[in-house]
């Protein structure tokens, strides 16, 4: 009797469904694809139109003698940045900048001794921060007419100081020190509140218990500003340091508004102006604009290196 064999009947390997093996449909990958660079077309388009177009044909004008209003204009190369920089007289303005850079450092510190103390909880204190940011709502050209007679002679200044029996013996815009001082001034009066925002969403961003936590070791204001407050505005502070370095090499509203760049008050910006406008010489000024341009871009980027935005946490 020979044994019989039994057959074993082997698993037969299914498909996975269609849907398990591939992803969407081509069609939709394409559109998922798409899709951001769909909404980022509208703002790209403003961009390169309003913005770098511009800047093209600022940079290829500064490479011509057009005159702005000619319609031919002759390729001169790189002359127009030769005479900038062969000619002191053109760079002697930047030195007027240096008093915007000194005020620069008292409106931060104004605006950062001010963020703190109200961020936390005084009387009043939503009053003070409409206060200190209503100035940077005003349009700069009112702000320079306002300025304007404050310190004219016999103005509101002198007039307030007659009342404590000062009396000045000089024209506030009379000279360049005394002008340059004035408006450099009335900038700590208008930007301190910008400043003063900034610094006061980076601080109220700290966590509370933070705070409550400090206190319960006994810290006391001083070393929650040091050692919680200081740490987290880090990035913020850097952030005001080149949007205030950048700002003192291009002021132009206050100064051209209140003495037209008179009386040892002509800024960077002014004179490109000038030049562009009062001289016909736009391929000049086109090219001073670029040597801005290309300063403050330089500025920037030693301010990054210098101080990277490193994320800093609270100790």
């Amino acid at each position: 009797m020979t044994p019989t064999t039994e057959k074993v009947a082997r698993p037969t390997k299914t498909a996975p469904p269609a849907a398990e093996t591939s992803g969407p449909p081509r069609k939709v990958r394409v559109w998922q694809r798409l899709t951001p660079w769909l909404f980022l077309a509208a703002p790209l388009a403003l961009l390169i139109t309003f913005t770098y177009a511009p800047v093209a044909n600022m940079v290829a004008y500064s490479l011509t003698d057009w005159d702005g209003v000619s319609p031919e204009l002759h390729y001169t190369g790189v002359g127009n940045y030769a005479d900038i920089f062969t000619r002191a007289e053109l760079f002697q303005v930047f030195l007027v900048s240096g008093y915007y850079l000194a005020a620069s450092v008292v409106q931060i510190g104004l605006a950062l001794y001010f963020a703190t103390v109200l961020s936390f909880n005084v009387r009043f204190r939503n009053f003070f921060k409409g206060v200190l940011f209503f100035p940077y709502l005003i349009n700069g050209v009112a702000i320079g007419l306002v300025f304007l007679y404050f310190f004219q002679d016999g103005g509101t200044l002198d007039s307030v100081l007659g009342l404590f029996g000062y009396e000045p013996d000089h024209a506030w815009l009379g000279t360049p020190a005394s002008a340059n001082i004035s408006l450099a001034g009335v900038s700590v009066w208008r930007y301190t509140g910008l400043n003063f925002v900034l610094f006061l969403g980076a601080i109220q961003s700290v966590p509370g218990e933070l705070y409550e936590a400090a206190e319960l070791d006994g810290a006391n204001r001083w070393h929650q500003f040091r050692h919680l407050i200081a740490p987290s505005i880090k990035p913020v502070l850097s952030l005001t340091v080149i949007l205030s370095v950048s700002g003192s090499l291009s002021v132009f509203e206050i100064p051209y508004i209140m003495t037209g760049g008179a009386t040892g008050t002509e800024t960077f910006v002014i004179q490109t102006v000038k030049l562009a406008f009062q001289f016909n010489k736009t391929g000049l000024a086109s090219a001073a604009a670029v040597v801005l341009l290309l300063i403050i871009l330089a500025v920037t980027w030693v301010q990054r290196r210098l101080v990277p935005d490193d994320k800093v946490e609270p100790v």
